[in-house]
């Protein structure tokens, strides 16, 4: 099968587009035909190593896995001993070891059912940044019918995703992002949008109940003045690679060092993908109440390119990789 592979830490350049072996599902495991993956900052994480103490976990000096990618849909072609929930040749959606590979094992407790009408492309946008929105709002924030929630970062991945999760939930919902993005943040239903070109929402009278922050641009203490007195702060990382592990760290030290102090609480995200979830994700969509926005989408062969334009941080939504059906 042909693959993306890695084998040192670095740039989209280190990336290779090879053949190698398809995996064998292990027990609790299928494997996945996949039609369909789509590309996450957990990517460049995993691709730069960084920040440094993941590589405690994905190797020192080299990665131990070699594949990359973790949001995929596609159609089962294996199974592995101890499978309950699926058959062969169910169409799924969840998180794989490499999906950015025609073929790729996923853990059964990963995976979902993909909703009838839904395209693989807009299956594989939901894992990763469905679950991190959901679970940062419903979760870490506690989201709740009328409280003024707002969204630093609303026109990204996460971003679209957590303005119709916020809505969901029964939030009055305010969007922060570029001008160019305004349209878009208003058409997936937020109630306020604003221009951060223009207005600095850290400076402005308006308190929020919950601020979801999914840009790391900003330090603790700015954010602190846009929330109410006993609000909530949920932290996702963001920006590109070195701007995200800073934001990370900080979420961290902010935790640990500030939260114990202040009356407010001070938390990050860290999403946990699970079958739950999942088919939350999934009821929504065919409800109706959230809707993948779709950006740029690549050939599997093209993935460095997929993460270059990723990493300028001016996605629209999510970008898809998309594995041609006459090659598999």
């Amino acid at each position: 099968m042909q693959a993306i592979v890695y084998h040192q830490y670095g740039s989209p350049d280190v990336l290779r587009y090879v053949e190698i072996d398809t995996p064998t599902p292990s027990a609790g495991e299928v494997l996945i035909r996949v039609r369909a993956a789509s590309v996450n900052p957990y990517d460049w994480h995993f691709l730069r190593g960084l920040p440094i103490f993941i590589r405690l976990f994905t190797g020192l000096r080299r990665p131990k896995s070699v594949r990359l990618g973790a949001d995929a849909a596609g159609v089962i072609a294996a199974i592995g001993p101890g499978i309950s929930q699926f058959k062969l040749g169910d169409s799924v959606f969840g998180t794989c070891q490499g999906a950015f590979a025609e073929f790729a094992c996923a853990r059964e407790a990963n995976l979902a059912l993909t909703p009838n009408g839904v395209s693989d492309q807009q299956a594989a946008t939901l894992p990763i940044a469905g679950i991190t929105a959901l679970q940062g709002l419903r979760d870490c924030g506690r989201v709740r019918p009328g409280q003024r929630l707002l969204i630093n970062g609303a026109s990204g991945g996460v971003g679209t995703f957590a303005v119709q999760i916020g809505k969901w939930l029964g939030a009055h919902v305010t969007g922060v992002c570029s001008t160019r993005n305004i349209e878009l943040v208003r058409s997936i239903g937020a109630d306020s949008v604003i221009d951060y070109t223009v207005q600095d929402f850290t400076q402005a009278d308006d308190l929020y109940d919950v601020v979801f922050d999914l840009v790391g641009n900003r330090g603790l203490m700015e954010m602190r003045r846009a929330l109410r007195p006993t609000g909530i702060f949920v932290g996702c990382g963001g920006g590109g690679p070195d701007e995200s592990s800073i934001a990370l760290l900080g979420a961290i030290l902010g935790r640990f060092l500030i939260a114990p102090f202040v009356p407010q609480k001070l938390t990050g995200i860290f999403a946990k993908i699970n079958t739950a979830d999942l088919l939350v994700l999934s009821d929504l969509l065919q409800s109706g109440r959230i809707r993948p926005i779709l950006d740029e989408s690549y050939p599997l062969n093209d993935v460095a390119n997929a993460l270059r334009y990723s990493e300028k941080c001016h996605v629209r939504g999510k970008v898809t990789i998309t594995i041609a059906a006459e090659s598999l």
